[in-house]
Formats: C-alpha cells, sequence, structure tokens
C-alpha cells in the first residue's frame, strides 16, 4: 500500500517536472509568435515558473495530507507517536526494575 501510494506521489510530482518543461517551452513558443523581447519572454517564462512551482507545492501538501489520512485510516503511527510510545515503554522497563529490585531486597531470605 505504501509502495502504491509513494509511486503515486513520484508520478504526480513527475507530471509537475514535465509541466515545468512545458512551460518553458509554451514561453519560448508565445515570445516567437508574438515577437516578445527577451525581457517580456523572461517575465512570462518567471510567470509561468512561479506558477508551476505553487501548484508544485500545492499538490505535495494536498498528497502528504492524503498520506497521512491514509495512515490514519489504516491505523499506522506516526513517527513523532512511536518514538513517544518507545521512550515510555523505556520509562516503565525501568520503574519495572526498580520495582523488581526492592521486591528482592524486601524478600525474606531463607538462612
Amino acid at each position: 500500500m505504501i509502495d502504491f501510494i509513494e509511486k503515486s506521489l513520484l508520478t504526480g510530482l513527475g507530471a509537475l517536472a514535465l509541466t515545468q518543461k512545458k512551460a518553458e517551452e509554451l514561453a519560448c513558443e508565445l515570445k516567437r509568435q508574438f515577437n516578445l523581447s527577451e525581457e517580456k519572454g523572461q517575465e512570462l517564462l518567471k510567470v509561468l515558473s512561479d506558477t508551476a512551482r505553487n501548484n508544485q507545492l500545492k499538490l505535495e501538501e494536498i498528497a502528504r495530507e492524503e498520506v497521512h489520512k491514509i495512515c490514519a485510516d489504516l491505523g499506522l503511527v506516526s513517527k513523532e507517536e512511536l518514538s513517544r510510545l518507545t521512550k515510555k515503554v523505556r520509562e516503565l522497563e525501568k520503574e519495572l526494575k526498580k520495582m523488581r529490585i526492592a521486591a528482592e531486597d524486601d524478600a525474606p531470605t531463607a538462612c
């Protein structure tokens, strides 16, 4: 399942990279068709690049939210939650060890 999600995200990001290339090609074509100056062509390319970049960031955020939602639906824990639980288990193990030692010290000896 995680592989499928990862491949889907990479496909989306690849499409965005392709979109960036297409934006550059489109800017060059428009520059040629409308006899735009180099400066105007660069401005157009910047606008198209910024738009593509913003769309990429939006898509990444949407993908991230979807992955978190799917993980939650599947009952998977986050790294932070796993780390917190691991720390808590270690603390409980230490406390249990102290209690065992205390119980051994309090136990009557058979001598």
